[in-house]
């Protein structure tokens, strides 16, 4: 029997589409709607988002059937679906881990060890000091290693990169607000060692918006930034070709709680502004948009992250095509870095989980290259094991999960195509908005960028308060037995003191004749019209510290620009809070606040609400006592007097709260009043009763959690 009749007589006896026909989507929401049995549908079904974007349970191909991108192929026209046809299996995505190590031999280290484990990419972020152009010994000491690497000259890098091929590996550094310094410095570095710049791939980027908005503060005017990013663009253009020089970063908006929408948006009336200073400036556009690298934060939503870096590349595209940019220039280069925002002090370790879905988002995304954090990142410098594992996920992500020998596994998915869609237009409706504003510099002067912020934060805490959302590890399933992972901190105060003293000792070192030679470059540099790049390379070549070159072209920097700065927010500070707050009662009293439980009759009866309870003021950082259960209010009375609890917590049903809640109020308020006596429960129609019995407060699901155990603290003294 041939194939095609083998197949033909197996159609015939099973047809699944005869068999099992599709019900249509009206079948479907009937059958739930009659589920549901009268509750409503939208309430129960369809979920709402902080982007403002209604997620409904179930998608079909009618939601995507007359969308613009629904049809496109990875590579090609907008690049929803990716900038390159083969996705990663021509070339994977880079596992660009930021080492913020201050010290350079530190770094040097940890960079050998990393690279030699799967690192693909350098990855390098300058202190504060470096940023603002300041030499370590003239820089406030909080500014000396804050954020990332002390450079003050030639050597700081040539101990950077000792015993490293630059060339085989893409190398990426933020520069702050203008990248010019530090562009002359590598570039010394690079004629010094016989480096071939055209060699390296990469970026010396410079984000003077972003900076603004995440300090608060920029140093220099805007015209001064913009001249200076001009100055960047044309050079690397001109000297090394494909290397990046702007930076457009959503980190500060995402670290500050911004949805995807603002995010977005924000991100992109950003590169609008750079694109339209660039013209202003003569600068040729197609140039200019290749010398742009995009950073975006990758957050907890899973679909929506997706959804986002499919989303930006589309918009970008269209935003170059207006301005008659070329097809082939108008791909984006995304940065993608695990947020912070949602990354808890307390169990810790549990980041390592969220770290691994957002960096999945990412790779399923198209991002070109990857940041995941260390599980202590947001508390602590690395140490050797927590680089280890946020490197190993990516890794796994990519050789054990196959994910770079996918092309675009989230196309034609009906949720993510729609969604990609719905985030796309509200994403540009905001940035219209920005755009009508003044753009994004005056929407940050104004504090209108700040305002929508907020009220997302806003919506986040109370949604945190409520436990409606949930942190694992903190606001629930606390571990109060946990102790706090020890930070590793740098000593500012000690470092600056040895880089001072380096740096003075250098100082002195050279001839008058080679002081001479440096201070004749150094003149040169406040020449506006002068090619200064070129300058402050030989200017770095005889010698010159960063600090120098950096004031010596700052003669005409313009006036300060400041504005209020985006405040960082984390999901797990609330209750974290809490937790340092009955931590310290303990180290002053040796005890921590107490909580506890009545639990009246059998098992059955109290256990359900015993265990919310417990869960309910562990949260908080509470010592529960949870005894196996009381046969009489006296006996529960006794027990919780001489337990020295802080707050003695009834648990039982509705239906036995009336004849046990009397007696063992009376009898704790009897012995100590300060003792607050609350509810397991909220039985509507007992609730005047049971306070008028002393009950103070009651928890239950929905309840603002953090108030209620806020409250209980300031009662009792543990936090002001």
């Amino acid at each position: 029997m041939s194939l095609e009749t083998k197949k033909k007589t197996l159609d015939d006896k099973l047809n699944l589409k005869k068999e099992f026909t599709p019900p249509a989507f009206e079948e479907w929401k009937s059958k739930v709607e009659a589920e549901l049995k009268g509750a409503s549908y939208e309430k129960k079904l369809i979920t709402k988002t902080y982007e403002g974007i209604d997620l409904k349970p179930i998608y079909t191909k009618s939601d995507i059937e007359n969308l613009e991108l629904s049809d496109e192929l990875p590579g090609f026209t907008n690049y929803v679906r990716g900038t390159k046809a083969s996705g990663y299996l021509g070339k994977s995505w880079e596992i660009a881990q930021e080492i913020p190590y201050a010290d350079a031999d530190e770094l040097n280290a940890a960079l050998k060890n990393d690279l030699s484990r799967g690192q693909t990419s350098i990855n390098i972020n300058l202190d504060e000091a470096t940023k603002l152009g300041q030499d370590a010994d003239y820089a406030d000491t909080a500014n000396v290693g804050e954020g990332g690497l002390s450079v003050s000259g030639l050597k700081s890098l040539e101990r950077v990169f000792e015993g490293i091929d630059i060339t085989k590996y893409p190398i990426h550094v933020d520069a702050g607000f203008t990248s010019v310094p530090f562009l002359m410095l590598f570039n010394a570095f690079l004629k010094k060692k016989k480096i071939n710049i055209k060699k390296l791939s990469g970026s010396i980027h410079s984000d003077p918006i972003g900076y603004l908005a995440e300090r608060g503060i920029l140093p220099v005017s805007f015209e001064f930034a913009f001249d200076k990013m001009k100055l960047s663009v044309e050079w690397t253009n001109k000297n090394a070709n494909g290397f990046k020089t702007v930076g457009i970063s959503g980190m500060p908006y995402n670290n500050a709680g911004a949805t995807a929408v603002q995010e977005l948006a924000f991100v992109i009336s950003t590169a609008v502004e750079y694109l339209n200073q660039m013209n202003e400036r003569n600068v040729d556009l197609n140039i200019a948009a290749e010398s742009m690298r995009f950073t975006f934060g990758a957050g907890p939503f899973y679909f929506m992250e997706v959804a986002k870096f499919r989303a930006a590349r589309v918009i970008w595209s269209k935003v170059l095509e207006q301005f008659g940019v070329a097809e082939e220039k108008r791909k984006m280069f995304i940065h993608a870095k695990t947020s912070l925002s949602n990354q808890t002090v307390y169990d810790p370790y549990v980041n390592m989980l969220r770290t691994t879905t957002e960096a999945f988002s990412a790779v399923v995304g198209g991002v070109d290259s990857i940041h995941t954090n260390p599980f202590n990142e947001s508390f602590s410098l690395p140490d050797t094991f927590s680089r280890r594992i946020a490197r190993n996920t990516q890794i796994i992500l990519n050789e054990e999960s196959n994910l770079s020998k996918l092309i675009d596994p989230a196309g034609g998915s009906y949720f993510v195509e729609k969604l990609t869609d719905d985030l796309l237009k509200e994403s540009w409706k905001l940035f219209k908005e920005i755009e009508n504003k003044g753009g994004i510099i005056e929407s940050l002067k104004s504090g209108f960028v700040q305002s929508l912020i907020s009220e997302v934060t806003a919506a986040k805490t109370k949604d945190i308060a409520k436990r409606k959302s949930v942190v694992v590890g903190v606001n629930m399933y606390a571990n109060t037995k946990e102790e706090k992972v020890k930070p590793i901190l740098l000593n500012k105060e000690e470092f600056k003191k040895k880089r001072a003293e380096y740096l003075q000792k250098y100082r002195i070192e050279g001839d008058n004749k080679k002081n001479s030679a440096i201070l004749e470059k150094l003149q040169k540099l406040s020449d506006i019209n002068s090619d200064i790049i070129e300058i402050g390379i030989e200017a770095a070549l005889e010698g010159a510290t960063l600090g120098e070159i950096s004031q010596s072209t700052r003669a005409v920097r313009g006036e300060e620009v400041k504005v209020n700065k985006l405040i960082k927010f984390r999901t797990g500070e609330l209750f974290e809070s809490l937790r340092d707050a009955c931590e310290n009662y303990k180290i002053k009293t040796g005890v921590k606040p107490k909580i506890f439980l009545a639990t009246m009759g059998p098992v059955k009866q109290f256990k359900g609400r015993a265990d919310f309870s417990r869960g309910f003021f562990e949260a908080g950082g509470f010592d529960v006592e949870y005894p196996n259960g009381f046969a009489t209010t006296d006996e529960a009375v006794e027990a919780a007097l001489k337990s020295n609890a802080n707050a003695v917590v009834i648990c039982s049903t509705d239906e036995t709260y009336p004849e046990l809640v009397p007696g063992i109020t009376k009898g704790i308020k009897d012995a100590d009043k300060n003792i607050s006596v609350i509810l397991a429960g909220f039985p509507k129609e007992q609730i005047e009763a049971h306070k008028q019995s002393g009950v103070d407060d009651f928890i239950y699901l929905g309840a603002d959690v953090y108030s209620i155990l806020s409250a209980l603290l300031k009662k009792i003294g543990a936090l002001s």
